[in-house]
């Protein structure tokens, strides 16, 4: 018997192996979760279709594609979830981007349009997953959400991306205040560096990494598994009493000076 034996959920963001949407996938699927990933290419699609079947019960997951930047992807993504799944329990949101030459140097010469993106497919994107998925949590439920203290703190070459992590936060908040009376909760996984492809992709992550391991209070760095198991939490009924928070996942590494 598993926490989530009977509920079915969502999952936008699963890209590979060491994601952090892919450690949630696992402990949602191993407390009872039947699961829906999407992809957005042909890349994503392949590690997605290899890795669905093994997790357990990764024979029932339905996989499809979708860009939550597209409506028209969106609402056919839902309308496959009515006819296939009938409800949804819960929701996470792991859609984030913005350009690499926006995240090198100073946050001032960072460009309309790339601002603009990266507001949009980083913050804006759980709204319309919010949404779009309302009606189908007719028995309430958890949306979730990922993001980084560098929402709340400068963090060096992470520049648009913060700023679209402040708005993802402030989004969680909202929300949860609109689908409260509905009984939809809604909260974000604050997780610690971890190895994910994005995050190496930042200049100076590796040294960040590192350093991570030597302050943290627990001395150790955050991984999938520990994202993975807060997300089976919050999408179980013991968090029931849980809201508009902010969750970290990072070893305690948020509360020093």
């Amino acid at each position: 018997m598993g926490i989530l034996d009977g509920k079915k959920g969502l999952i936008y963001g699963v890209r590979n192996e060491r994601s952090l949407c892919w450690g949630c996938a696992q402990s949602l699927a191993r407390e009872g979760a039947q699961l829906a990933l999407t992809f957005l290419g042909e890349r994503e699609e392949k590690d997605v279709r290899k890795m669905a079947p093994t997790l357990p019960g990764g024979e029932n997951t339905l996989i499809q594609g979708c860009d939550l930047t597209d409506e028209a992807q969106v609402a056919a993504l839902h309308e496959t979830l009515t006819r296939e799944f009938g409800k949804l329990d819960f929701v996470i949101h792991g859609a984030a981007f913005a350009n690499k030459s926006d995240l090198d140097g100073r946050f001032l010469d960072t460009s309309r349009d790339g601002f603009l993106k990266a507001l949009e497919i980083s913050a804006y994107t759980l709204t319309a997953a919010a949404k779009a998925a309302e009606p189908l949590m007719t028995g309430g439920g958890s949306i979730m959400t990922l993001t980084y203290l560098g929402a709340e703190r400068v963090i060096p070459n992470y520049n648009v991306m913060g700023v679209a992590k402040a708005a993802l936060e402030a989004s969680v908040r909202y929300l949860a205040s609109d689908l409260g009376p509905q009984g939809i909760r809604v909260n974000a996984i604050s997780a610690g560096p971890t190895m994910t492809l994005s995050a190496r992709g930042i200049s100076g992550f590796s040294g960040m990494y590192n350093d991570v391991r030597e302050r943290a209070p627990l001395r150790r760095n955050t991984d999938i598994g520990d994202v993975g198991d807060t997300s089976a939490f919050l999408a179980s009924d013991w968090s029931r009493g849980i809201t508009g928070e902010v969750i970290y996942v990072d070893n305690g590494l948020h509360i020093l000076g």
